[in-house]
């Protein structure tokens, strides 16, 4: 770093160098002396404003706080700012939104529960003057004291609540968080604009737990909605069976021993039931007969086909075997 008294010795210099010309360029002794003042002066001043930073041009996301004798004396900003050297200094403060990554903490829940939470904080400094000078006069690093106040923040929220809260309610704990930091720094003229959890690791053995258990609940559910559909569907049976007379039951007892002697068996085997059933037919006695339903009729034609196809089945075979004995 060059050191103030070469700075002085070069500028001893220069100041020299324009001396002698001036006085080459002009030969009249006089008005060397009335121009040559004036451009001397001119020299000083550019050399003041580049070596001392007196005139600092500001763009419009930037400002100056600048302080007299070390009291805050303004804002300067955006564009052309003067500062008197040696009686004024300033801090350049930038309005734009900061984003600030808050490292990943370990935060435990309320039921015990280890979680690794990573968040993020979006803020800036408010335009206004008063804000600009807060920003710098309330707090000493709004950016590192924004960042601590919420990893606090963070694990208050989080360790009053459990994991499935936690993991339900991202939105919930966002919002109070921010809520917290706002009330915070609101002497501080700076604006939150948001606070986001942007990462939530759970520990392997609790994710594989809560698999399995969600996969026991939905069993559970299939289960119990397969029950429910048998139910209803033996519940619509029972009612459509109350409209039907004996007589009707009858008829589609004989159609279902229909449908199974269509098999691929040689044999069919009656069911026990099957004689009662005939006896019932059989006991209905003429008197009867005109007020048989047909569906009644085309049952008992049906039973009488089934059974002598039964006895012709059988009945050849037994023949046969009688008749070789008689011829011996």
């Amino acid at each position: 770093m060059v050191s103030a008294s070469f700075r002085y010795v070069v500028f001893a210099i220069i100041l020299m160098l324009i001396v002698v010309l001036a006085g080459f360029f002009l030969s009249n002794v006089e008005a060397f002396l009335g121009y040559g003042v004036w451009i001397i002066g001119l020299i000083i001043f550019l050399l003041i404003i580049s070596n001392f930073n007196v005139v600092i041009t500001l763009v419009d996301y930037e400002r100056l706080v600048i302080y007299r004798f070390g009291k805050v004396n303004r804002v300067g900003g955006p564009g052309w700012t003067f500062v008197w050297p040696g009686i004024e200094t300033y801090t350049k403060v930038d309005l734009r939104t900061k984003t600030i990554d808050v490292p990943k903490q370990d935060v435990v829940t309320k039921d015990s529960i280890e979680l690794k939470l990573d968040a993020i904080i979006y803020l800036k400094v408010k335009k206004d003057h008063q804000s600009v000078v807060n920003s710098i006069i309330e707090v000493e690093n709004y950016v590192e004291a924004s960042k601590l106040y919420v990893i606090a923040s963070l694990r208050d929220v989080v360790g009053s609540m459990e994991l499935s809260e936690v993991i339900s309610n991202i939105e919930v704990i966002n919002n109070r968080v921010k809520l917290s930091l706002e009330k915070i720094s609101k002497h501080w003229g700076i604006g939150i604009d948001s606070v986001e959890i942007k990462d939530v690791q759970i520990p392997e053995t609790v994710l594989e737990a809560m698999h399995e258990e969600k996969a026991a609940v939905q069993q559970k559910l299939a289960r119990m909605e397969r029950a429910l559909a048998h139910k209803a569907e033996i519940e619509a049976v029972k009612e459509a069976a109350e409209g039907l007379d004996e007589k009707a039951l009858t008829y589609y007892y004989i159609r279902a021993i229909e449908q199974m002697s269509k098999g691929k068996g040689s044999q069919v085997f009656f069911p026990a039931e099957f004689a009662k059933l005939a006896g019932a037919f059989a006991g209905s006695g003429a008197s009867k007969s005109n007020s048989e339903s047909k569906e009644l009729k085309e049952a008992k034609e049906m039973l009488k086909k089934y059974v002598d196809g039964a006895v012709k089945k059988t009945k050849p075979k037994t023949t046969k075997k009688k008749t070789k004995k008689k011829k011996k």
